[in-house]
């Protein structure tokens, strides 16, 4: 009977970030823990909340880079290793989801891509810039389904909607949707077979 009440007990601990406190608007499920110093070093969001993390999750080393606008949703259960987030706009992100070491995903470039567009955000954000606005820098929210692997090296781009029980290989650079259960490898990634 100890045993059992030891186990329950557990089970309702609350989240917590090893190396100190972690912002108010972050939201951390019961049994979720946080590692690493580095964890919100580029946290930003002014949103509240702006991280959600649901229960038993770990994010090891994970780096939150999020911007002022910036919203992240975690669900249960998931894994990241040394990830990257990268977020200005909105990542949703489902449960039992493992992302591997550097694995990273953003809903944005940070930067136009037209060329003209480039050297005006050069200048704006230059000591030259004297406080020009950056053009406008497209964002698009990320969705990741739910039993969803991402390997090592993968990068998955703005925009992209990854389906449930997908298979993200190592290295892959993700720049378009994948079907659910879906094996994709390369760069650009592309659906190699069936999980």
């Amino acid at each position: 009977m100890i045993d059992q009440e030891h186990s329950n007990r557990q089970l309702l601990e609350p989240g917590y970030w090893t190396d100190g406190e972690f912002p108010a608007n972050v939201l951390l499920g019961p049994n979720t823990q946080l590692k690493g110093p580095h964890i919100f070093r580029q946290f930003r969001s002014l949103v509240s909340p702006a991280l959600t993390i649901g229960v038993h999750c770990t994010m090891d080393g994970v780096h939150f880079a999020l911007g002022k606008e910036a919203r992240v949703d975690i669900g249960d259960y998931c894994y990241f290793t040394n990830a990257m987030l990268l977020c200005e706009l909105e990542l949703h992100i489902g449960s039992y989801v493992v992302l591997g070491w550097n694995a990273t995903i953003a809903d944005t470039d940070f930067h136009p891509i037209a060329p003209a567009e480039r050297i005006a955000d050069a200048i704006a954000c230059s000591p030259l810039g004297e406080g020009r606005p950056r053009p406008e820098i497209v964002r698009r929210p990320v969705v990741i389904e739910d039993d969803v692997w991402i390997g090592p090296n993968a990068t998955i781009l703005k925009g992209v909607r990854i389906g449930a029980g997908a298979f993200i290989e190592a290295g892959a650079l993700v720049t378009r949707d994948v079907p659910p259960r879906a094996r994709v490898l390369g760069n650009p990634a592309r659906v190699i077979g069936e999980v």
